[in-house]
């Protein structure tokens, strides 16, 4: 387990953090072209990194349903974004409710807060240009969402953060650097983790100084909504009814995503990063890891 920052380190981290902010910030609403007609036949997630790919049902489609199938996968992507980056500020907010306004953490909190509206609109434009519908958080994870945004503290709201941060970005760090998918998912994508980067760092920083000072109960806690957040989140990439979109039932279609070989292997693949820093801080284990077992991320 890494030794927690010092106060001064935490507050240089926040400083540059701030700095780069200020020479590297987007607004995706000049930024994008929305308008911009998309590709004939471009795909909007690499093939491979589709849940049903490798399947009989990915055998049964034609190439445009597949194509179809990916863009409403971005959308669910996108929608479960939105989700969590709205849990996500009030979290922020809620730490900042209490905190010295004067310090770079807090400051750097704020601008993290401006970056996620900014994301958040970006990710509604981009199922709006999809022709996608929302794909909502089930009733019991937006109970979920709730439960998280008002009493997640310590070490389980920063890794909870990273978590859902760190998933979507591999897979768009991959989708930004394909030149033959979709221009406007990669320049989303590019747009994203940029300013992520910044957010994941930050997250790092303070989760390594909550994790030093919460107590063996607090962990013991923090392990199990750890746990929780993970499976919730890997369920929610792909949302059942995206498959309806090409004519498989949803639960048909969740299924043989559940059972697929390549699409467990790209969860992995999605949570190693930061399963292995999670684990090495000492919050996987337990109850929690049986859940992060359970949504296929280990």
């Amino acid at each position: 387990m890494e030794a927690a920052p010092a106060e001064s380190e935490r507050a240089a981290v926040a400083e540059r953090l701030l700095t780069s902010s200020l020479r590297t910030s987007y607004d995706p609403t000049v930024e994008i072209d929305w308008d911009a007609p998309h590709t004939p036949g471009a795909y909007w997630l690499p093939p491979h990194r589709s849940s049903l790919y490798g399947t009989g049902l990915w055998e049964q489609l034609g190439e445009e349903q597949r194509v179809e199938l990916t863009k409403h996968e971005v959308a669910s992507a996108a929608s479960a974004g939105l989700w969590f980056e709205t849990i996500l500020m009030q979290m922020l907010i809620r730490e900042y409710y209490d905190a010295d306004p004067t310090s770079a953490q807090a400051q750097y909190a704020l601008t993290e807060v401006a970056d996620e509206c900014r994301h958040s609109i970006m990710f509604g434009r981009l199922i709006e240009a999809l022709g996608c519908p929302v794909y909502r958080a089930s009733p019991r994870d937006h109970l979920l969402g709730r439960f998280l945004k008002a009493t997640a503290r310590g070490p389980r709201m920063y890794a909870a953060i990273l978590i859902a941060e760190e998933i979507l970005d591999a897979f768009q760090r991959e989708i930004m650097a394909d030149e033959s998918l979709q221009p406007l998912i990669r320049m989303v994508s590019r747009i994203h983790v940029v300013e992520e980067a910044r957010h994941v760092r930050f997250a790092r920083e303070e989760l390594a100084a909550q994790v030093a000072d919460a107590g063996p109960l607090g962990m013991a806690y923090a392990r199990l909504l750890i746990g929780r957040a993970a499976n919730t989140i890997a369920n929610r990439l792909v949302h059942p009814d995206a498959y309806a979109a090409v004519g498989i039932p949803p639960a048909v279609g969740r299924a043989a995503a559940r059972a697929n070989p390549h699409w467990r292997a790209t969860l992995r693949w999605s949570a190693a990063r930061v399963h292995a820093h999670l684990a090495d801080a000492g919050l996987v284990g337990g109850p929690g890891r049986l859940l992060w077992a359970r949504s296929g991320l280990i």
